[in-house]
This record gives structure tokens, C-alpha cells and sequence, in this order.
């Protein structure tokens, strides 16, 4: 009587079956593994780009973050809040930060502007970016925009930087009322606070519009707050 093979031998259904589990949980360990190594590596990218951002927001260059930028949380009152994560990690989740009620903000410390990220809905997907002040704390100092799925050559001209340089110079405020930016098709044409809309991009431009407006209403008190502080300072 011969040898009893393992699960009845190469050819048996078992032992086929068998194996090709076995290189299943194998391959599988072996990817795992691999995307928990390059995770780190990947976040740490990720941030980075987000610093970048930030600081071209303000006219700056690539690396200049960290010894420029001081980073914290307000509230919608305006007053700065500890929070669990740091301003930084917010921004991988910003509409959840701006859900729970925590709004970073990122202030360059030797002139006193400040960059407010942005987050929304274009036609497709996503839309996000920032938005610089000036030390006026109304006059825009840059902007940032960039798109998870807008149309090429259409929406998502956003991301390019002949539409963003229509941004600086204009104000986000009339008098005391936060009116953000209008995106209007002619809009930069003299009319305050517009720039214009991108051609064949109405959708898209509807979303930029909505968020500026919207994200920017989040820091409205703390604007004021500081606006308040300047004036107080200055007047002493």
C-alpha cells in the first residue's frame, strides 16, 4: 500500500484548493505589510504638500513652513482652543474639524498674515484650498485651489495659477459684512470683491464661490476679534 499523499495528492480538488488559500493570505500579508511601510511615507508627503501650499498661499516658497507659519485652532467665537489633534493634521479631515467646531489657522509671525484652509464641492468632487490675508485681515494676499475631478480645461483651471492670480488685491469684506469673493463670469471687470467665473465652468465656479464664502463665515468672529485688537493696540 502506497505512501497516503497530503490532501490526496497535487492533481485532488483539496489540495488545490488549499494552496491557492495559502498564496491568497500570503499575498495578502505581503501587501499589507507593504502599504502600512509606505503609509508613513505617504502621510509625511502628503503634509508636506500641505505646507507647501500654505506658504505659496502667502508668496512664499517650498520649505519655508516651519519657520515661518505658527499654526493653532479657533472656535466659532474666535478664541483659540486646544484640540486634540494639531492644526495639521485637521486638514485631513477639515470638514469633520469644521463639523465639531474647529477651524486652523495658520498666521506667518513676523507680518501677521493669516492663511484659512478651504473645503467644498465642484461639479464632480472635492474642491479645496487657502486663502491668505493681508495684515488688513481683508485684503487677499494669494489663494490656493486645487480639485479632486474637475474637467480639464474647464473647472479645473482653478488649480492653475493664471486663475488664482486674479485673487490678491481683492477684499472679503463691505464694511463690517464678510461677503467673500463672487465668482461671476465678467466678474473682475471693476465690480468689488469678484474675480471672474471659469469659462465653461459654471458648476465649478458656483462650488468656489460657496466655499470661500462659506469657510471664510467660520472665522468671521475671530477676524473681528483681531480687527478689534489691532485698532485697541494701535489707539494705545
Amino acid at each position: 500500500m502506497g505512501k497516503k499523499k497530503f490532501l490526496g495528492g497535487k492533481n485532488s480538488n483539496a489540495y488545490i484548493v488549499f494552496y491557492s488559500t495559502v498564496m491568497v493570505v500570503i499575498v495578502a500579508i505581503l501587501l499589507a505589510f507593504t502599504s502600512l511601510s509606505l503609509k508613513e511615507k505617504q502621510n509625511a508627503n502628503e503634509l508636506n504638500e500641505k505646507k507647501d501650499a500654505i506658504a505659496a498661499s502667502l508668496g512664499l516658497g517650498k520649505g519655508s513652513y516651519d519657520s515661518v507659519i505658527e499654526a493653532y485652532v479657533v472656535n466659532k467665537e474666535g478664541q483659540v482652543i486646544s484640540t486634540t489633534d494639531t492644526p495639521l493634521q485637521k486638514l485631513f479631515d477639515l470638514t469633520g474639524s469644521f463639523a465639531k467646531g474647529e477651524f486652523p489657522v495658520f498666521e506667518n509671525k513676523s507680518t501677521g498674515e493669516i492663511v484659512f484652509p478651504l473645503t467644498g464641492k465642484g461639479l464632480w468632487d472635492d474642491i479645496w484650498g487657502y486663502v491668505a490675508l493681508e495684515a488688513d485681515l481683508n485684503t487677499i494676499k494669494g489663494a490656493i485651489f486645487d480639485h479632486a475631478g474637475e474637467t480639464p480645461g474647464l473647472g479645473a483651471e482653478i488649480a492653475t495659477a493664471k486663475y488664482q492670480a486674479q485673487f490678491p488685491g481683492q477684499t472679503i469684506y463691505e464694511g463690517d459684512q464678510l461677503v467673500g469673493i463672487y465668482v461671476v463670469k465678467g466678474g473682475a471687470q471693476g465690480a468689488a470683491h469678484s474675480v471672474d467665473a471659469v469659462t465653461g465652468g459654471t458648476k465649478t465656479s458656483e462650488g468656489l464661490q460657496k466655499m470661500i464664502k462659506e469657510c471664510l463665515d467660520n472665522y468671521d468672529a475671530f477676524l473681528k476679534a483681531r480687527k478689534a485688537n489691532v485698532v485697541t493696540e494701535n489707539a494705545e
